[in-house]
């Protein structure tokens, strides 16, 4: 993911915000504060033939203490043109590949439960369900649960 990729990448999360599904957000951040919260090193997009930005995924450190060294939260976003098209599991294939390489031995993510698009996703890739987390937040007026999702990788420990 590049800085050229700013418009498209912003406009995807975008389509992922107007559907409701995705993230509490409410608006895309600008590409400054983007490329500021998310690793430089573990993020992707994936491209067609022609250039076009069909998804992306980025993670940032759950913390910056020591003993999180190893553990991320990511985002995965698939262009709706482009879904079913196995975008998104290619993305988490080379953010795990990448991650791995890095040392990082934990990956997670919330996902809103009613997103079930998104859980079979990353159950395809070994991303089990740690819990739920009822009620975290409001959304347009109403309480949303959030699905954790982890995948510990067997080659780094």
């Amino acid at each position: 993911m590049e800085d050229a990729h700013a418009d498209a990448v912003l406009a995807i999360y975008r389509m992922g915000i107007d559907g409701g599904e995705a993230t509490f957000e409410t608006e895309p951040p600008t590409w400054q504060r983007f490329t500021a919260a998310r690793s430089g090193d573990h993020r992707f997009v994936a491209v067609d033939a022609d250039g076009h930005v069909l998804g992306w995924v980025a993670c940032a450190a759950v913390s910056q203490r020591g003993v999180y060294a190893g553990v991320v939260e990511h985002s995965v976003y698939v262009h709706p043109a482009a879904r079913g098209r196995g975008v998104g599991r290619s993305l988490l294939r080379a953010l795990i590949d990448s991650t791995e390489a890095a040392g990082v031995w934990t990956i997670q993510s919330g996902i809103f439960p009613e997103n079930t698009t998104s859980l079979a996703l990353h159950g395809s890739v070994g991303f089990r369900v740690v819990g739920t987390r009822e009620r975290l937040g409001r959304q347009h007026g109403r309480w949303r649960d959030v699905v954790l999702v982890e995948r510990r990788s067997p080659v780094v420990v």
